[in-house]
């Protein structure tokens, strides 16, 4: 069974920063890509930034220059680091998973984390 556990979302001031981590756990299963999205209240789920199995990335140009995403293979654990927060990215943050068995791949969500960017 595959599980993603998120954690270090908050409250922060603009102009501050957070690290969001997401621990993936389960076996028999091989990480393929791994990503952050988030949704505002009244919006759509978009893309913040996607890494894939080799260490590609990509980022939503709102975040270009602020945030940055990794991985650590060993752990199972893709981050988000924000820099720069802006209150335009209070949002609710969910993990994103690409499953694979063999050619099947499927794909998972966290729980989601509030960041909150208020003075």
């Amino acid at each position: 069974q595959v599980q993603l556990v998120e954690s270090g979302g908050g409250l922060v001031q603009p102009g501050g920063s957070l690290r969001l981590s997401c621990a993936v756990s389960g076996s028999g299963f091989s990480i393929n890509a791994m990503g952050w999205y988030r949704q505002a209240p009244g919006k759509q789920r978009e893309l913040v930034a996607g890494i894939t199995s080799s260490g590609s990335t990509n980022y939503a140009d709102s975040v270009k220059g602020r945030f940055t995403i990794s991985r650590d293979n060993a752990k199972n654990t893709v981050y988000l680091q924000m820099d720069g927060l802006r209150p335009e990215d209070t949002a609710v943050y969910y993990c994103n998973l690409y499953a694979g068995w063999g050619p099947r791949e499927a794909r998972y969500w966290g729980q989601g984390t509030q960041v909150t960017v208020s003075s």
